[in-house]
């Protein structure tokens, strides 16, 4: 079993799981104000990570729950797993979340899936070869400016304490975009990117577990991803804007502006 498969049979498993049980999360533990855990981000993570060792030993494994979950020991290989992106969503029943599993080579993300189990949607990527959805290529939209775009975004947990908030931005958007939606789970807002549902989405301190798979997926499929000052995205950007690529550069004028548009 190659990578690939390695990835999209634990990203199936483990989404399968977590459909089975929404609407019984578990004991829910809180990390922050508004940043949560459940017992269903454990059991998916353990899942995961178990397929993985059983294949790649001497992989390394970065995880949202516990991090580094296995020591790199200088191998040049890593796995970036978030065993449920959309946690909140999930203990609230709301049926939008994720799995999202990358693999990188050398600092490099160089194969990426993203499973939605409540539509059975299964995105996939490896660097150059296109992005896929459920097998079929798929490709960024068409829409050539910000007014007729639909746009996407999160706001990060600090939000209740931090002056970066991203309301600014929100307004800014608003008021030039067709229209935004925040439906809580970066990475299918990128996948969605991916294939065109989407014409953009930014947000802004986010972790590597959070985009390494559905930045690829942007990016196979046409897109561009970079930070908000325009710099090269790495496993380390916190602030990302991806869009269809016709509408980039219009998006980052907008993220560059101080204070809200009046």
């Amino acid at each position: 079993m190659d990578i690939m498969d390695t990835a999209i049979s634990a990203a199936r498993k483990a989404g399968l799981q977590l459909k089975e049980s929404l609407g019984r999360a578990g004991r829910v533990e809180f990390k922050g104000a508004v940043d949560i855990v459940t017992e269903m981000d454990i059991m998916a993570e353990n899942l995961i990570v178990a397929a993985i060792r059983e294949r790649f030993p001497d992989h390394g494994i970065l995880t949202e729950e516990s991090t580094e979950a296995m020591p790199l020991h200088g191998s040049p290989y890593r796995w970036i797993i978030d065993p449920l992106d959309g946690t909140t969503n999930y203990a609230h029943g709301y049926p939008a979340f994720c799995v999202s599993i990358a693999f990188e080579e050398k600092g490099v993300v160089m194969s990426g899936v993203v499973y939605g189990p409540m539509l059975d949607e299964l995105f996939t990527s490896e660097k150059g070869n296109g992005a896929y959805l459920n097998g079929k290529r798929i490709s960024v939209s068409s829409a050539a400016t910000l007014n007729e775009s639909l746009l996407a975004t999160g706001f990060p947990y600090d939000v209740r304490t931090s002056d970066e908030d991203n309301l600014d931005h929100f307004s800014n958007f608003a008021v030039r975009s067709q229209a935004i939606r925040r439906a809580g789970s970066a990475a299918l807002d990128l996948s969605y990117v991916g294939c065109g549902r989407f014409d953009g989405f930014w947000e802004m301190k986010l972790k590597p577990w959070d985009i390494a798979a559905g930045a690829l997926i942007v990016e196979e499929a046409g897109g561009r991803v970079t930070g908000f000052r325009n710099n090269p995205l790495s496993r380390y950007s916190a602030d990302v804007v991806a869009t269809n690529g016709l509408i980039h550069d219009e998006m980052l004028n907008v993220l560059n502006i101080r204070g809200k548009i009046s």
